[in-house]
């Protein structure tokens, strides 16, 4: 007999798989989650269905039927006992934490009478009744108290390292639909973890604006940042200069080589950008200031305006090599935001305008406070040792 082996699906595939069979899509969502409840309780008592363990804690009791409802409908779980009581998961409030946002700002869309019927069967499938604003006032009211709580914690370590920037999402305000701000900040603390430290909404982008951001960010306890990515804002700038003048700041490389491609024709060389982004590949300051004079007396005739523009602005962005080597792949650019940004993405345009800035802000904590725990569980993401290293080689120097 031929063994039969299941395959996980591609990231890229899931979406064609769920148009194409949505019943089969929220079979293996099922499956899936209910495989981390096992593991769960395999963890809790250190050993596996019928496993035979020195390390065994405890014992299975049988299960519990769960409802979990998601974007593709309502999920069947069995939750696991165990015989002394004590397995318990977070699973279901994190996981619903952000379904509930999205839910929640498509029926405010369906109450104000800005959706659509297709806004209206979506909402009606996920929960499985129409709704009033009584219904919708439920719903955020256990939401906002835990996102409040999450947004207003104390910071209570140093965290030097630290990204920021800005995306935007259109909202109602006034019945004009407007362009409102979203502003982020991600922190590094000394055992190398991520965290998401702050999350705002505000009309633009300006010194205000993020020095407002900022200033809160401290006045919750932010303290010890030594070095800060963003992108070449002129406000997010002077609010960095202005709050934390003992950081050192990097421009994102990866804006910068996008600005890079204003100060060329439409059909100019690839080679010429391909040559500038290999700059920040070297291993050391030195390494790639002697590339770089290489690249400007190679293509400063053919294009003036770039290099005369590079020349003067891209000390901006080698601010990195001052770290350990093996930072540098992480600290030179606002990438690690730019991930969060595309799975905020990925679900605000499910709304496309939202009803009011509330529940804008409302989705967006949401998705930023499942991520922010999904890291704390994470291993470290970068090794701050080295980081500590460094600075008591510099110091011996010194002395």
């Amino acid at each position: 007999m031929t063994a039969t082996h299941k395959s996980k699906p591609t990231a890229g595939s899931l979406e064609s798989l769920f148009v194409s069979d949505r019943d089969l899509f929220k079979e293996l969502l099922r499956e899936s989650l209910q495989e981390v409840l096992e593991a769960e309780m395999t963890e809790l008592i250190g050993a596996a269905p019928g496993e035979r363990s020195a390390e065994r804690i405890g014992y299975r009791a049988g299960h519990y039927g769960r409802s979990l409802v998601t974007r593709i409908g309502k999920l069947e779980l069995r939750v696991p006992r165990d015989r002394d009581g004590r397995f318990s998961t977070e699973l279901f409030e994190r996981y619903q934490r952000s379904e509930k946002a999205l839910v929640s700002a498509l029926a405010e869309m369906y109450v104000q009478g800005v959706s659509t019927r297709k806004v209206k069967a979506i909402t009606e499938e996920l929960c499985g009744h129409a709704f009033s604003a009584s219904t919708i006032s439920q719903i955020n009211k256990g939401l906002d108290g835990a996102l409040e709580r999450f947004a207003l914690r104390a910071l209570e370590e140093p965290y030097p390292y630290l990204i920021l920037d800005a995306r935007y999402e259109k909202v109602r305000i006034d019945g004009v639909i407007r362009s409102q701000a979203v502003l982020i900040a991600i922190g590094i603390n000394w055992e190398g973890r991520r965290q998401v430290l702050g999350v705002e909404l505000a009309n633009r982008e300006s010194a205000t604006s993020w020095k407002d951001f900022v200033r809160r960010l401290k006045e919750r306890g932010l303290n010890g940042v030594e070095f800060v990515v963003s992108d070449d804002h002129d406000g997010l700038k002077k609010a960095v200069a202005e709050l934390l003048p003992e950081a050192a700041w990097q421009r994102c490389y990866v804006h910068f080589l996008r600005n890079a491609l204003d100060y060329l024709p439409r059909k100019a060389d690839d080679d010429c950008l391909q040559e500038l982004r290999w700059l920040y590949d070297r291993r050391d300051l030195k390494e790639a200031q002697a590339d770089l004079a290489a690249w400007l007396k190679r293509w400063e005739r053919r294009y003036p305006k770039l290099t005369d523009w590079a020349e003067e602005n891209i000390g901006q962005t080698l601010t990195f090599y001052r770290l350990p080597r093996q930072h540098h792949k992480h600290m030179k650019s606002t990438n690690l935001l730019e991930r969060l940004n595309e799975e905020i993405k990925r679900r605000t345009r499910v709304v496309r305008i939202f009803p009011n800035p509330e529940s804008c802000l409302r989705l967006v904590r949401a998705l930023c406070a499942e991520t922010h725990e999904a890291w704390l569980e994470d291993n470290r993401y970068i090794n701050m040792d080295l980081l500590k290293e460094q600075r008591k080689a510099a110091m011996k120097i010194a002395a």
